[in-house]
Formats: C-alpha cells, sequence, structure tokens
C-alpha cells in the first residue's frame, strides 16, 4: 500500500521530449518517448473550505503539464474515468483503492494521445496547458452527500471536487484563458455532459470554450433479457450521491423521472456550449455492463461474442447493430461534432494508437485527432459516422 504522502509540487519530468518544427505526421508512440507528470494535491485550506474529499477524505489531485508558445494561454482539463459505486459496500470497497483515494494513487501519470507535448503526436493540443482530473468520487464529479452510520464515514462529494480544482487552478493562469477544452473518458466522459455549461462560468467571457466526451455516451436501452440494467444502476448512484441537485435543471423538468438526466442522450439536449462526441458505435463497457451483462445471459450464450466480435452469431449481430441503430439515433439532433466509428473499443483519446497514429482508426481516412481539431480550429464541419461492422478495416478491435 502506498504510504499517505501530500505532494503539492506541480514540477514534470520528460524522460525524452521531441519537438518537432516540420509540419505534424503520423507516427507510432515509443515506450521511451513519454511524458511524466507529477499529481498536485488540491491545498488542504481549499479543500476543506468547499467540503471537497475523496470517498475516504483524501485530497483532490490533478496533474498539469504547462503549455508553451503559442499555447500559453490555452487549457484542456481532462476527466480520469473509471467506473462508478452506487451502494454502500461498492463504495467502502472503492474508498480502499486507487478509485477512491488520492493517497493510493500512482502519483506519476503518462501524458499520452490528447494530453501528449509532442506536435508530432498531439498536432493541435501539445503546447496548451494540459490538467488530468484524478478520479476519487465513484459518481462521474457529481455527488454532494455524505454517509456516516457512526462506524464508516464516505464523502460522496464529486461536485465539490471539481469547484475546488477549478479554484486551484484559476490563479495559475487559467483565471485568462484564451482557449479552452473539457474533456474526460469512460465514467469522465459522462462527466464532461454533467460539468461542460458550468465550466464557461469560471472563464473569461472572451474565451473559446468547447467540450469533448470520449466514451462517456452511455445510453439508457434495455439489456437481451428487456430490463434496463444501466437505468437502475445510474438510479441508485443518483440517490445514494445526491447527484440530482446537480443535475442540468432545464432536462429534470422536462423528464417524469428527473434522475434519467443522469444518462448523456437526455442531458445533451440542453447543453449549449459546443460540444463533440467521440464514441464507438459498439462501445465496449455498454456491450458488456449495459446490453449482455452476465445478469441477463444466466447461460452464457453471449460468453464467446462479447469478447470476440467474429464468434457472434446472425441473431446476436442483428442485437449490436439496434444498439448502434439506437445510438445514431439519440445523437441526430445534436451535437456540434462527431466521430462515432464501429471498432470494439471503449476511450480512444489517450491511447497515442487510437488518437494519432500510423495504424490509428479512420473515418473517411481521418484520425480522431484530425477531426477533433477540424472541429475545435472551425476549420470544416467534422460528423464522422462510420459504417457498420465488420466494414472498417482500420479498428483494431480489442476487447479489453
Amino acid at each position: 500500500m502506498a504510504a499517505k504522502k501530500k505532494l503539492n509540487s506541480g514540477v514534470e519530468i520528460v524522460v525524452v521530449l521531441v519537438l518537432l518544427t516540420c509540419a505534424p505526421s503520423r507516427i507510432h508512440s515509443a515506450d521511451d518517448n513519454r511524458l511524466l507528470v507529477n499529481m498536485t494535491l488540491v491545498p488542504n485550506s481549499t479543500a476543506s473550505a468547499l467540503g471537497a474529499f475523496c470517498l475516504d477524505g483524501s485530497l483532490p489531485a490533478y496533474h498539469l503539464h504547462r503549455g508553451f508558445g503559442a499555447g500559453a494561454r490555452n487549457w484542456l482539463l481532462q476527466f480520469e474515468g473509471g467506473g462508478w459505486c452506487n451502494d454502500i459496500p461498492s463504495c467502502l470497497d472503492r474508498a480502499k483503492s486507487r478509485r477512491g483515494s488520492t493517497s493510493l494513487m500512482a502519483k506519476w501519470l503518462v501524458f499520452s494521445g490528447i494530453l501528449s507535448n509532442n506536435a508530432s503526436l498531439n498536432p493541435d493540443f501539445y503546447n496548451w496547458n494540459r490538467v488530468k482530473i484524478r478520479y476519487c468520487d465513484g459518481a462521474s464529479f457529481a455527488g454532494n452527500a455524505t454517509f456516516d452510520d457512526g462506524k464508516s464515514l464516505l464523502y460522496f462529494r464529486g461536485q465539490k471536487i471539481w469547484q475546488a480544482i477549478l479554484t486551484d487552478l484559476l490563479p495559475k493562469g487559467m483565471a485568462n484563458a484564451e482557449k479552452a477544452l473539457l474533456s474526460g473518458s469512460s465514467a469522465g466522459g459522462l462527466a464532461v455532459f454533467l460539468h461542460c455549461d458550468n465550466f464557461i462560468n469560471f472563464l473569461p467571457r472572451t474565451a473559446s470554450v468547447k467540450c469533448l466526451s470520449d466514451g462517456g455516451f452511455f445510453l439508457d436501452v434495455s439489456d437481451i433479457a428487456l430490463n434496463h440494467t444501466m437505468r437502475s444502476f445510474y438510479k441508485n448512484l443518483v440517490q445514494l450521491q445526491g447527484i440530482e441537485q446537480n443535475l442540468n435543471p432545464n432536462c429534470t423538468k422536462s423528464l417524469d423521472d428527473p434522475e434519467l438526466c443522469f444518462f448523456p442522450q437526455y442531458a445533451l439536449t440542453y447543453i449549449k456550449t459546443p460540444f463533440f462526441v467521440l464514441n464507438s458505435a459498439y462501445d465496449v463497457f455498454q456491450f458488456h455492463h449495459g446490453l449482455a451483462p452476465p445478469s441477463a445471459d444466466l447461460r452464457g450464450h453471449w460468453n464467446r461474442c462479447s469478447f470476440d466480435p467474429a464468434a457472434c452469431n446472425a441473431n446476436q449481430i442483428d442485437v449490436l447493430q439496434g444498439f448502434r441503430n439506437d445510438m445514431l439515433a439519440a445523437l441526430q439532433s445534436r451535437p456540434d461534432g462527431m466521430f462515432v466509428n464501429s471498432c470494439f473499443a471503449h476511450g480512444q483519446s489517450e491511447s497515442q494508437d487510437t488518437w494519432f497514429a500510423d495504424d490509428s482508426p479512420r473515418i473517411h481516412d481521418k484520425t480522431i485527432a484530425e477531426a477533433v481539431g477540424d472541429w475545435y480550429y472551425n476549420r470544416r464541419v467534422t460528423k464522422e459516422i462510420d459504417c457498420p461492422y465488420p466494414c472498417d478495416s482500420t479498428c483494431h478491435n480489442l476487447i479489453p
């Protein structure tokens, strides 16, 4: 177990840093070409004033790598992902792990993909101030409650953690931001839907602010046994961690069941800030936990298909194509930009291989990095939708 230690330094180590002055080209990343960035803890005074604590009571944390040159006043904030806990036993377990305590987290993180500082690996954001926000609340940075039964104490303070980290970053230069991008992957991608419009309130009115969700477009659909597994899970989560008060009020007023606004497909309609959705049409997490969870497949008919798309029979492929159709239908009226590919993946922005490399997934010969950059800088309209599986030969199709 890692010893509890406060690390407030923003110092970072560059193992090997190669800055290219020529036009960017797609190259493979290498293990010896990594940027390691140290953890910064939010000061205890700030955290205590806001009541911002991880599940176990430890301090919130982030990793900051400073921008330079033309990007010195631009900021990219990336929410870390890592699932959720929706009952007391699972949250108590989580509080004793790196998912619920910054004391147990690695103090150095590799910045790659959208967080890379190499122009050849991240051509549009490499010189921005880039921040990785650590995830330790188990509710996509959205809760505001406490559990205390006299024996155990849990802090459900994701909303306060978000506010505390912004409070700490503003005097470090973010208060003067010219451009900003709020992004996140998986549960962090869902957090982007919840905090996108709120983010602009902390920044100058003249700043260009946009949001990107990677692998966070979780659907409210029935599973193969016709149960709403994800809906039940999220409802318990919202109730346990006091999330409803932090959901978009326009969304909660419009639905008979306001807790459903935790789902991105309902929240997205009410987001005013420019928004980009990056997602696999066959998102692996949703495939395994929402569409064909073990509770809906007691006889294991989906076991082989779940881990090898080539092993799926015709009926299973039909179900998967139906899931894809549901996702595309939910994205019809919004967002402003999208990249929905047919790879069996979950989270594609932080991995160099999927973000920007020689063999990265493509739609119309465009990588994810190119699509996001074109959208952010208004170079062209970017709404890339892949053909149905198995037509895309650029997919790695590696199911985690």
